[in-house]
């Protein structure tokens, strides 16, 4: 009897939950627990950890598509798309983004390289409506910041970065318009 399309996704998911609070944690046997199947369950739809790490993966290269799409088509732009979105830490590209820095943290060639790429295709549409690498760049780190102080525990970033449309004017400044 084949196991429901939705234990695939919850074995994934719960993967993807346990690397972000640390790579070694990952276990088979965590990953079934967290995500309630058996461990014959994990393995029925991922032979190995490295089959997880994999559709983690293609997992990413869906998530980080539709980010960079999401970019391209807002038509307030990708800069102000890029600003506005890195203050999101609950959209479908954060805990699978964080999970695969974590492989990435840990040697893994393919999470690095997928990252990397990623970060390409930002700053690329960052270049295209800035027209300036050093400008589109400052954007970047502009929005790092930004997702580094949402990530933060605690309330302080949001109260003091919870206006965005007061940043966006000076990113607005920034770009001469």
């Amino acid at each position: 009897m084949a196991r429901p399309p939705h234990a695939r996704e919850k074995v994934l998911l719960a993967y993807a939950q346990l690397l972000v609070e640390g790579e070694r944690a990952a276990t088979m046997d965590a990953v079934a627990t967290r995500a309630g199947v058996s461990k014959g369950g994990v393995l029925y739809h991922f032979p190995s950890k490295d089959a997880l790490a994999e559709a983690l993966l293609g997992r990413f290269a869906e998530v980080s598509a539709a980010d960079v799409k999401a970019m391209q088509d807002d038509p307030d732009g990708p800069v102000r798309n890029f600003i506005r979105t890195s203050w999101e830490t609950d959209a479908d590209l954060d805990p699978v983004y964080r999970a695969v820095m974590r492989l990435a943290h840990a040697g893994h060639e393919g999470a690095l390289g997928m990252l990397e790429s990623l970060h390409d295709d930002w700053l690329r549409e960052l270049e295209t409506e800035t027209g300036d690498a050093a400008l589109a760049k400052t954007v970047m780190l502009l929005g790092d910041g930004l997702y580094h102080q949402a990530s933060m525990p605690g309330r302080w970033s949001q109260q003091q970065f919870s206006d965005l449309d007061e940043l966006l004017a000076q990113v607005d400044r920034l770009l001469g318009r």
